[in-house]
Parts: structure tokens; sequence; C-alpha cells
């Protein structure tokens, strides 16, 4: 099954509990060791590809969200995974030491990607090191896709330790107001989301479904059911939604009514028909019998959906 899940920072679930309701997975908005103001407004810009942001990783630091914020959410959303952030593969480890002993936590994803703060001083194995050295929980890293070898960063972050990638993050994008020709944004530039992703995201999840075994999460520009399939066909375990969430709430019921859908109309009993497609075994155009899931799906500890 292809789980459904929320990109971090696109969906809070204090606010929009019936949105969690539809997903099989929540992911929270990305947490740091000490609180954030995030950036100056303006802090969002839409345009006619998608949308700019330059949130700048606001959250109440890790001290107060375990305390305040995990016990609510956790009791809403029907499988849990925290994002983290930092500056240095110390904060890393910092979140994820502190998350460890709190059993309501699925998986932690490793925002290493976020393109409107200073990046990480680390590479993205240090990092996945120093975390995998600190908790026994599922490890996915969210790669950039601006990465000049997103598939040698994803390798060195399996070895590392990561059990998953999440693909992809923003690129960075710039708008300026037609009237004044000013950016728009306080920052200027901000991480571009939207339909202007998809075929960035399905390049780097090919790329790196053929190059390691970890199960990937894709997301970027996703608005229907076919695009989810694509993802999947690409190289996915589960799809993520961001900015379709902001004008349509109810997208998670219906993508996955759709993506099932466009998998029957494929031919498709299984994920993996798609996969063999779109790596080139032409011979699963029609994979009308069950079969066991790739390796990718059946790591230790991926496996939890909605009510299993």
């Amino acid at each position: 099954m292809t789980r459904i899940l929320n990109a971090s920072g696109c969906l809070d679930a204090l606010v929009a509990p019936d949105v969690v309701d539809e997903l099989d997975v929540f992911v929270t908005k990305t947490v740091t060791p000490l609180p954030r103001a995030g950036n100056d407004p303006i802090r969002i810009a839409e345009s006619d590809v998608g949308m700019l942001n330059s949130i700048g990783l606001a959250n109440p630091g890790i001290e107060r969200f375990v305390a305040e914020y995990l016990p609510e959410i956790a009791v809403r959303t029907p499988a849990l995974w925290v994002s983290v952030g930092g500056f240095s593969a110390d904060d890393f480890a910092v979140c994820c030491s502190a998350l460890e002993d709190h059993s309501c936590i699925d998986a932690i994803e490793l925002n290493v990607s976020c393109p409107n703060v200073t990046a990480p001083a680390d590479e993205a194995s240090a990092i996945v090191a120093a975390a995998r050295s600190v908790t026994s929980k599922p490890l996915y890293a969210k790669l950039s896709p601006a990465l000049p070898d997103i598939v040698a960063v994803a390798q060195a972050a399996e070895q590392a330790g990561a059990q998953g990638l999440s693909l992809t993050n923003t690129l960075r994008g710039l708008m300026l107001d037609p009237a004044t020709l000013e950016p728009i944004l306080a920052t200027a530039t901000g991480g571009l989301s939207g339909p202007a992703l998809r075929p960035v995201a399905l390049a780097a999840v090919y790329a790196c479904a053929q190059a390691t075994t970890l199960p990937i999460v894709g997301m970027g520009g996703v608005e229907t059911g076919e695009h989810a399939l694509a993802l999947v066909a690409a190289g996915a375990s589960d799809v993520a939604l961001g900015t379709v969430l902001f004008g349509d709430p109810g997208a998670p019921q219906r993508i996955r009514a759709e993506l099932e859908e466009a998998e029957r109309s494929h031919g498709f009993v299984s994920a993996a028909g798609a996969f063999r497609m779109a790596h080139g075994d032409e011979s699963s155009a029609s994979d009308l019998s069950p079969e066991p899931p790739r390796e990718r799906d059946s790591l230790p500890g991926l496996a939890k959906v909605a009510g299993g």
C-alpha cells in the first residue's frame, strides 16, 4: 500500500485535524534545538507555477515541542513522524535524543535541505551518523534537489544509517512585485514548491531508487492520483502532499482514490508493476498477479499504516 503523508511544514495538526485524519502518516513542521522566530514577513508569495515560501524554520524549539506540542499532536495523528533540523550534526543529535523515548513517534525526518536558512556545516552523512548514534527510530534523510550529486549524498546517507529518503525539498526561487520590481519576499528568495517541482522530484526519486535500497517518500507538485502514480513508478514507496493542501484540504482522500483508480486503469495490482515499467521492464505492462514487495518496501519499522 502506498501511504499518503503531508510534506513537513504544509499542515498543522492542531489547526486542521480533519485533514490529518485523511492521512496515513502526519509529518510535523521542522523542530530545531532552540526556538526560532523565523524570517521576517513577507514570507509567502504565489506564482503561476507554484508557491514561494521563506518561513525560516519558525518553531518553539525541541524542549517546548516535546513538553507542550507532542502530547497534543500524538493523539490526533494515525502515525507520527517528527521533522528535525539544525545547523550542525550536533543539533540534529540533540533533537533526536530528545525524541528517542517517545513511543508515539514512528520515525524521524532529518531536514538537511531547507533553502531558507544557512545550510548545515556538516555533510548529510555526518548528520545521519550523529542522529543514528542517539536514536533507534527509523531515520529518513530529506535531501535537496539542488545538490550537485543527489545520488552520491543518498548513498552516503544510507551508509551512515538512514533507513529512508524524503525526496525532495523546494528549489530556491525569486518573485518580483510587478508594480515595483522589488522582491516580494523579505528575504528576496525562497523555496519554490508546487507544479514546477514535479519533473525535478521525479528525476531525484528515479535516480535514487536505482542507486539505493532505501524506501523513498516522493514529493513535489503532486496534485492528482496520476502525479502520485508517476512518483511510485519512479521509485517512491510513499507519496507526500505539500502545496496542494493549501487550496484543497480534501486532497489526501481524493488523491488516494485517484491513485488506486490510476493503478487499476494501467493494469497494476501492486506498485512494483509500475516501478518495473518505469525502470525498463516492459513485461510488467499488465501486472495482473500479486507479488512480494520490493526490498525497499520491507525494511523493519516502515510498514505501519493507518489502522494497521
